[in-house]
């Protein structure tokens, strides 16, 4: 049997048919390099609503410039990650941390890396703390500087059970098993891709959960390998 699980559904069509299900995802909350990576870091383990919630309170009170961040008294940082959910303290350090990051790796400005040679311009991004390759992929999408489909948990699980590429040993090998699958199937039109993330991980945090996914009201069960095997 092949190691590299073949494609069960057509990829256009699955991002219709949750566009359909779901509406059309809103656009991302910023496009800024460096504040794409303070979002990642501001909260944790809450919900999009209060991550979106604890982002705009850092803008108001602290600032989301590096130099912003720097010059913030750590209380004004704290009105932000006490939103975002448990040890908001050592969130305010992590952020303070990134800001001297930016600072003095990219002279305060982050734009000039993402222009870089795609390896070279992951390889800056996952210089900050919370950044791996599905993370900063995703900072190079929302900021239109490649189209690449950057996944998160929830959208490459979805992925998985479609049947686009297989679940392997560790995460890292799963989501290149996923992207290698996925390559001939990627428009490079990125409004598309930046919904196609979006409406991924929606389905994945609401129907196609980790235990127990709801599989009887899925909109594409029909394409669905786990569904035709296993999910019955």
């Amino acid at each position: 049997m092949s190691n590299v699980a073949m494609p069960a559904a057509d990829l256009a069509k699955i991002v219709a048919s949750l566009a359909t299900h779901y509406g059309e995802p809103k656009p991302p909350i910023t496009t800024d390099p460096f504040e794409l990576i303070l979002l990642e870091n501001v909260a944790y383990l809450v919900s999009d609503e209060r991550r979106a919630e604890a982002f705009l309170m850092l803008r108001k009170y602290a600032g989301t410039k590096p130099h912003e961040i720097l010059a913030a008294l750590p209380e004004d940082i704290l009105h932000a990650t006490k939103l975002g959910g448990m040890h908001p303290e050592q969130r305010v350090g992590r952020l303070r941390e990134i800001a001297l990051i930016a600072m003095n790796e990219f002279g305060g400005d982050l734009v000039p890396a993402l222009k870089l040679p795609l390896p070279k311009a992951k390889q800056a991004l996952r210089k900050f703390p919370s950044i791996g390759a599905p993370s900063a992929e995703k900072i190079l999408l929302f900021t239109r500087s490649y189209p690449v489909l950057g996944l998160d948990s929830n959208g490459l699980r979805v992925l998985v059970r479609l049947g686009f590429g297989e679940e392997k040993k560790n995460y890292t090998a799963t989501y290149r098993s996923v992207q290698e699958a996925l390559k001939d199937q990627l428009s490079l039109d990125f409004d598309w891709l930046i919904s196609a993330h979006t409406l991924l991980r929606q389905h994945g945090k609401e129907l196609c959960k980790t235990n127990a996914p709801l599989c009887d009201q899925c909109p594409v069960r029909k394409s669905c390998a786990y569904f035709k095997n296993a999910g019955r």
